[in-house]
C-alpha cells in the first residue's frame, strides 16, 4: 500500500486535532460533516482505483436498487440538481454504465437503464463502501454503533419533521425531507421500517 503524503497525513491530523482540542463542543453538525468529508474521502480513493468518481457512485448506487427511473427520479432519489445528473447521466454512458431509453407506452419520457457493464460493478464497487464502513466504525462496540445509527435515524426524522412544518409556514427546506423519505425507503426495503 503506497504511504499518504505528508499533505493527506497533515489534513487528517489537523481535523482531529481541531475536534479533540479546539472545539471539542462544536455544533454536532459540523461532526457530522467532517465524518461524511471523512468517509467520502476514504471512499472516493478506493473508487478511482477502478476509474469511477463518488458522483458516479452516487447514480450507480441507486440504479443498482432501482433500475430505470426518469432523470428527474434519479435526481430526486440522489439529491442532488436534474442538470449534476444530466452531465453525469451523458459522461457515464459513455462509460458504458448506463443507456437512456423511451417506452413505448411513454415517448416524453427517457429512462436511464443499467447495462450490463453498470450492473457487474455493483460487486466490485460495493465490498470497497463496505471496508470504508468498517474502517469507520473500527473499535467501536456494536452496540454504539446500533445505537448511532438509531440516533442519527432520529435526527433525521427531527429534521425531516421540521421541514415538513415549514412548509406551512414561510421557510422552505427541501433537501432534508427527500433524504429522510430516501432513508425511510430504504429501511422499508431491508425490513428495517
Amino acid at each position: 500500500m503506497k504511504k499518504p503524503s505528508r499533505k493527506v497525513r497533515a489534513e487528517a491530523q489537523s481535523m482531529l486535532t481541531h475536534w479533540q482540542e479546539a472545539v471539542p463542543n462544536d455544533r454536532l453538525a459540523h461532526l457530522v460533516k467532517d465524518v461524511t468529508r471523512a468517509f467520502v474521502r476514504a471512499l472516493q480513493a478506493r473508487l478511482a482505483q477502478h476509474g469511477v468518481t463518488f458522483g458516479h457512485w452516487t447514480f450507480l448506487r441507486v440504479l443498482w436498487e432501482t433500475d430505470g427511473l426518469t432523470q428527474r427520479e434519479l435526481s430526486d432519489q440522489a439529491g442532488v440538481m436534474e442538470p449534476t445528473t444530466f452531465a453525469a447521466i451523458k459522461a457515464m454512458e459513455k462509460l458504458g454504465y448506463v443507456v437512456r431509453a423511451q417506452r413505448p407506452d411513454n415517448k416524453r419520457k427517457v429512462y436511464i437503464h443499467l447495462t450490463p457493464k453498470g450492473r457487474l460493478l455493483k460487486s466490485k464497487l460495493v465490498p470497497l463502501a463496505e471496508e470504508v464502513n468498517g474502517i469507520g466504525v473500527r473499535g467501536i462496540k456494536e452496540a454504539a454503533v446500533a445505537t448511532t445509527r438509531l440516533t442519527l435515524l432520529a435526527m433525521l426524522e427531527n429534521l425531516g419533521r421540521d421541514e415538513i412544518e415549514s412548509a406551512y409556514s414561510s421557510r422552505r427546506i427541501p433537501v432534508t425531507q427527500r433524504h429522510l423519505d430516501e432513508s425511510q425507503r430504504l429501511a422499508k426495503r431491508r425490513g428495517r421500517g
